[in-house]
């Protein structure tokens, strides 16, 4: 997952910053709410985890802005404003969970997978033919062999996994594996896509091109795939 941790704790923000790349996620830093509305706007995320006390002003103001634009990504409210009233005003800015402070860096985990879920519509095991990604262990799998995949090709593939039949568009997918400061090219995701249609041939799952729209994972072969590219 791509991540928005908006956190002006030094120390905090370090560990989860940490535990998040570890477990394997992209992790963007914002210390002021000024900064979370600027990378709000300006990238896609899967998920925000926000803190309330900022040194600007309040992190629910830059919730109030994000969702008055029609922003859906799903916000997990960390603070230690942790009183009824004020979990109250957090979901009804448009929080989709609340956390206090202290907490257990596997519960964030744990909620951050549950808000995902309920986004896409989709389970933590995710199958198309005889491959599988259980997303509590970050693992894709063929049949009951592990498929073993570079960062960036796992990336591609999760995108396309979340949900299975969902069209992504290239530029969706340049923009979730693009950094700030270095944009992803084009002819780089399609070398990624040539890689994993390659590694999944006989997983009875095909990446097919969509001219014009981008890409779909679905049930198949290469063979059996209709007609459509492979951009």
């Amino acid at each position: 997952m791509r991540i928005l941790l908006v956190e002006d704790d030094a120390v905090l923000r370090d560990v989860m910053l940490r535990s998040l790349c570890d477990a394997g996620h992209r992790v963007d830093v914002a210390e002021t709410r000024d900064a979370a509305v600027h990378f709000w706007r300006v990238q896609p995320f899967d998920a925000v985890l926000l803190d309330l006390n900022l040194p600007d002003g309040s992190g629910l103001q830059a919730l109030r802005e994000a969702r008055a634009r029609g922003d859906r990504t799903p916000v997990l409210v960390l603070t230690a404003r942790n009183r009824t009233e004020e979990r109250i005003a957090g979901l009804d800015a448009g929080a989709d969970d609340y956390l206090g402070k202290p907490f257990e860096l596997a519960e964030v985990e744990a909620r951050l997978r549950a808000l995902v879920r309920r986004a896409h519509g989709t389970d933590d095991m995710l199958v198309v033919g005889a491959l599988s990604l259980d997303r509590k262990t970050r693992r894709f799998s063929v049949g009951a062999a592990a498929l073993e995949l570079p960062a960036r090709e796992f990336e591609v593939l999760w995108e396309l996994i979340t949900p299975p039949g969902r069209v992504v568009s290239k530029q969706a997918l340049s923009d979730k594996l693009s950094s700030f400061d270095e944009a992803l090219a084009g002819n780089a995701l399609e070398a990624f896509v040539s890689r994993l249609r390659k590694k999944l041939s006989g997983s009875g799952a095909h990446i097919r091109t969509l001219r014009g729209l981008g890409y779909i994972l679905e049930p198949g072969s290469e063979e059996s795939a209709a007609p459509g590219g492979h951009d």
